[in-house]
């Protein structure tokens, strides 16, 4: 068999040369063969963050920042605060499971805050711990939380320590206040008589631009991440979203705070008819089966704003008649309790 018999054929290889072209090519000068254009490249920047807005400024890149805690004051004091300030503490659970009347807090996450008209100011004081449980952490609580047995064996957390924490508070956030509050209640003094505000419930994500309300997701739109799984870090987050200057309308926290500043009122439809059950649940009413002390009845919550037109509702809807319903005024110090 000759030698071209035995070639291999190169499946990706373009058209053989021409006879004496492979000769040519060898034959060619330095200098015609620099003559073809190598291909233009743009300078990368050494600089991270200069490349970071490279990438950005191509329109095929969205770049994710480290959300980066903001410092805290050290020495700072309740009695060092402005005359218009106020002081808010973020506040984040984990737990041993939903249930606050036989789960556990094994993680408490807080960040202290001064705040003002003008916003969200600076950050003074910080409060994590982890709390070992009765019972060992299961599977499941692992792989949501991220923390094992070996994480949290032999520490604890003092509730006279939260006490005193929370103490100065005007405001206390968390995001799913209806979640955390009755944890919160059950294991520390002070949260009872605390104003609650809720960043799932309270905000509209939505008329600010953002496609969802999830922590992660919001941290997301704003351009960062961050560690999701350690308490204090959902709270240095949580900040920092409420606080981001959005084009669709400012920032979500003066939102938060004026939420909190209304009374809302909880309806009960006792008595309603049977057949107008789906009419209820339409809008919005929930069923109580009266286990925890209240009517058994449909309700809804509404802001205070809501309450004629939901009166007027019940009495051409619901009853066809002239209604006094069963009306509960609710502040934030109420609202959010188990």
């Amino acid at each position: 068999m000759t030698a071209a018999q035995t070639r291999q054929f190169d499946l990706f290889a373009g058209a053989a040369p021409a006879a004496g072209a492979e000769r040519s090519a060898r034959t060619k000068s330095p200098a015609a063969r620099k003559a073809v254009p190598s291909p233009i490249r743009t300078p990368v920047p050494a600089d991270p963050e200069a490349m970071a807005r490279h990438l950005e400024a191509s329109g095929a890149y969205r770049v994710l920042r480290r959300l980066e805690p903001r410092p805290v004051i050290e020495g700072w004091t309740p009695d060092m605060r402005r005359e218009d300030e106020k002081i808010g503490i973020i506040l984040d659970t984990e737990t041993t499971g939903l249930d606050a009347e036989s789960e556990e807090i094994i993680e408490l996450g807080m960040v202290m805050f001064t705040y003002g008209t003008d916003g969200i100011r600076d950050v003074v004081k910080v409060f994590s711990q982890l709390r070992e449980p009765k019972a060992s952490i299961r599977p499941e609580i692992t792989r949501i939380t991220g923390i094992t047995d070996e994480m949290v064996a032999g520490r604890s957390i003092d509730p006279a320590e939260v006490a005193e924490f929370i103490a100065p508070a005007d405001l206390v956030i968390a995001h799913n206040a209806k979640f955390d509050r009755p944890f919160c209640e059950r294991f520390a003094p002070g949260f009872d008589v605390k104003a609650w505000a809720c960043s799932v419930a309270e905000v509209d994500w939505a008329g600010l631009g953002f496609e969802g309300s999830k922590l992660t997701y919001l941290v997301g739109q704003c351009g960062l991440f961050h560690n999701g799984h350690r308490a204090v870090d959902d709270c240095h987050a949580l900040l920092e979203v409420l606080a981001l200057e959005r084009e669709a309308g400012g920032s979500a926290f003066p939102r938060l705070v004026a939420s909190a500043e209304r009374r809302r009122c909880r309806i009960f439809a006792i008595g309603s008819p049977f057949e107008l059950k789906d009419t209820l649940k339409a809008r919005g009413y929930r069923w109580n089966d009266g286990n925890d002390g209240r009517p058994k009845s449909w309700w809804t919550e509404v802001d205070e704003d809501a309450y004629q037109a939901e009166c007027r509702f019940l009495a051409e809807e619901i009853y066809r008649r002239d209604c006094d319903p069963l009306v509960q005024w609710l502040t934030a110090v109420e609202r959010y309790r188990s």
